[in-house]
């Protein structure tokens, strides 16, 4: 008491204010009873509180300059949905309609008609086979047709049908038979004999002709949508798609009877119409000498065109499409007839039906979405909010982060509560080129016109916002060490 007594008398002889009242501040700090803390003390804890609070201000800075705002510092520069160009988006295939299987069959005449390669049963008493006058004829041969004909039981020897259309009979010259029914060759054979005079007695003369066995065609079909490709949903290292599963592809050399040679019963004789593994179309390969000039003519020709003598000012156009090709597609819009004509679809020796696999319809994933490779349905539309459910990561959802995506890190990110707002879709364009299209996912939510459909290719990358990122950073930093903060001083 006696010391601060003197403190306050000597401030009367201090003649600058100033001083006076800053020793008056300085003792009223001493000797605040609220405070309760020693002159010599003070400047301590002064120090600490300073070095806290320098302390926690760095840790905002930093991670706000580390984990922060990746769209300062990996910036992305996208156009807005609804500024995007026509040819650069995807085509809807939610309204396509399947083709109707009956326009891949060809409608069978109302009776069968001969031609090369047919093996007619015929008997013709006395002649086929010959017997001598005096002794009683040969009946008829029975013959019964195989387990997977549809053939009734047949009468006769064997006979073919030979390359020109004609049969061969004996005493008689080769008749021809291509284009008639068997009633119709019953008659010819009768009228040959005739004319031969082989049989001077009408009577006497009445050949059966039968059907022993139908034409066949040789057809190869070749598949590649027998495999065992499977997208499973959620996410993976890798994604559910594995691109070097097992491709190969599965063939076979198919026999299809006379007015069964068509696309419909060679896919249905291996294994049905294209799995959900292929593309949606047939192609039809001819196996004859003119289609094969015309093909490797046209390869050659493209190839000497672009290839040969690159214009380095210019982007090679894509190859088109083989004119000897034939492709049917198996789903077109509504009110579109198509293009292929009934003959197109039917099949001759040596034809090829191919099945390509749709193993290249894929799109990628990266940023805050698990890194991966995922199947693009081939029937419906994929959205880019359905593309994000697909690799594993809904629409409002936390994410855990991922490289280059940006948002806080470590521990940090369990506490994000904003979502991320911002999806990049990077999309190839003809000569390498490539357009970036941003999603702003808010919008996207409200208006069907915001969700981009996936195209084969894309790559998606979900980022936060700036100003996401740093009140995810913000709040999580609040409550992982201002509660902290608050707690300690409470106990002190």
């Amino acid at each position: 008491m006696r010391k601060h007594s003197r403190q306050i008398i000597s401030t009367a002889y201090f003649k600058d204010q100033r001083r006076l009242a800053y020793e008056v501040i300085i003792m009223s700090m001493e000797w605040n009873p609220v405070t309760l803390v020693d002159s010599a003390k003070r400047p301590g804890r002064i120090l600490r509180r300073l070095i806290k609070s320098l302390s926690f201000t760095s840790l905002l800075a930093a991670g706000a300059l580390n984990i922060g705002c990746t769209s300062i510092t990996q910036p992305i520069s996208g156009i807005p949905v609804r500024r995007v160009p026509p040819q650069f988006l995807a085509q809807t295939k939610n309204n396509l309609v399947p083709l109707d299987p009956s326009r891949l069959t060809q409608e069978p005449p109302r009776q069968y008609l001969v031609d090369k390669g047919d093996i007619l049963g015929i008997y013709i008493e006395g002649v086929l086979p010959y017997t001598d006058s005096d002794k009683p004829p040969t009946p008829p041969p029975v013959n019964m047709p195989t387990d997977k004909s549809t053939l009734d039981p047949s009468l006769g020897f064997p006979i073919v049908v030979q390359e020109n259309g004609t049969i061969a009979l004996p005493s008689i010259e080769p008749v021809k038979v291509k284009g008639m029914t068997l009633e119709q060759v019953t008659d010819i054979i009768r009228k040959a004999y005739l004319d031969a005079r082989i049989f001077t007695d009408p009577a006497r003369l009445r050949p059966i002709v039968t059907m022993l066995k139908e034409r066949t065609y040789s057809v190869v079909v070749v598949r590649q949508d027998v495999g065992t490709q499977t997208q499973s949903p959620g996410g993976g290292a890798r994604g559910a798609y594995n691109r070097g599963s097992d491709q190969s592809a599965s063939g076979s050399m198919i026999q299809l009877p006379a007015y069964q040679n068509d696309v419909l019963h060679a896919l249905m004789s291996s294994g049905g119409l294209p799995g959900l593994n292929a593309k949606n179309e047939i192609k039809i390969l001819r196996a004859t000498k003119a289609d094969q000039k015309k093909r490797d003519a046209f390869i050659q020709q493209f190839y000497q065109q672009f290839i040969a003598n690159p214009d380095p000012c210019s982007c090679p156009p894509p190859i088109p499409d083989d004119p000897s090709l034939l492709r049917i597609p198996m789903r077109l819009p509504p009110g579109i007839v198509p293009a292929f004509r009934p003959e197109d679809i039917i099949l001759e020796e040596g034809d090829v039906v191919y099945i390509e696999s749709r193993e290249a319809e894929v799109f990628y994933t990266g940023g805050l979405l698990p890194g991966g490779e995922w199947l693009i349905p081939r029937d419906y539309d994929l959205d880019a909010l359905g593309a994000m459910a697909v690799a594993g990561t809904g629409l409002g959802s936390q994410t855990q982060g991922g490289a280059g995506g940006g948002g806080v890190g470590g521990g940090l990110a369990q506490l994000a509560f904003v979502p991320p707002g911002e999806l990049f879709i990077l999309r190839r364009t003809p000569c390498n080129g490539q357009i970036t299209i941003a999603v702003d996912l808010a919008k996207a939510t409200n208006d069907p016109r915001e969700r981009p459909l996936i195209m084969p290719g894309d790559t998606l990358i979900l980022r936060y916002k700036c100003y996401e990122e740093l009140v995810n950073f913000g709040t999580a930093a609040f409550f992982t060490f201002g509660i902290q903060q608050i707690l300690q001083g409470g106990r002190r």
